[in-house]
């Protein structure tokens, strides 16, 4: 690798590296020297950007979870806009397929990555628990349009939906759920919030 190249260059290459890495071979296939292969680079340029290879993934989750912001405002804009079951269901289905669900995964099995979160990150689920909130922020939208009971629980119902699209989603060696099996998670967890026209 060449020198001078800059840090923001260094650290999209090894994220966008450990993202493949982890959506093609699972989170256990990620280490220090599978990253710096797959990104074409010696070993030792992780080393030198970050303290270990925990404080790399800590920074790689972060950044992860940051790509959500649009996706949780294109999400909010929506509100007052077809249907709550198909916006969600499309939601639900762009998060869960992302690389989302093998990141849980990766912050499950290693203690010194959830561990070097919870610096950042006091609660939750790091992916799951943001992605919840990006729910709660559009249900409530939909709430203040009126398309929502205005009795709803929107912190109750967000983690419900969460929780539902993660077990559809999570058995990454089969195939994704059909749209259909999404639409009709979300339109049971939401039973009898949604206000007819």
């Amino acid at each position: 690798m060449p020198t001078g190249v800059a840090l923001r260059d260094v650290r999209e290459q090894l994220f966008g590296a450990a993202e493949r890495i982890v959506l093609h071979d699972g989170p256990n296939a990620l280490t220090s020297r599978a990253v710096t292969a797959e990104a074409g680079c010696a070993k030792g340029v992780l080393h030198r950007h970050f303290a270990d290879f925990d404080a790399f993934l800590a920074e790689f989750v972060l950044d992860r979870i940051a790509r959500l912001a649009p996706e949780a405002e294109a999400l909010r804009e929506a509100a007052g806009t077809g249907t709550l079951a198909d916006n969600l269901t499309s939601a639900l289905t762009s998060l869960f397929e992302s690389v989302a669900v093998a990141i849980v995964a990766l912050i499950t099995s290693r203690d010194g990555l959830r561990a070097r979160l919870r610096e950042t990150l006091p609660a939750g689920v790091p992916v799951l628990t943001e992605a919840a909130g990006m729910i709660a922020a559009y249900l409530t939208a939909e709430r203040d349009l009126g398309r929502l009971d205005a009795c709803a629980d929107v912190d109750a119902l967000a983690p419900a939906l969460i929780g539902a699209a993660h077990l559809l989603f999570a058995d990454r060696t089969a195939a994704p759920p059909e749209p259909e099996a999404v639409r009709r998670m979300v339109t049971t967890v939401l039973a009898g919030a949604v206000r007819e026209p």
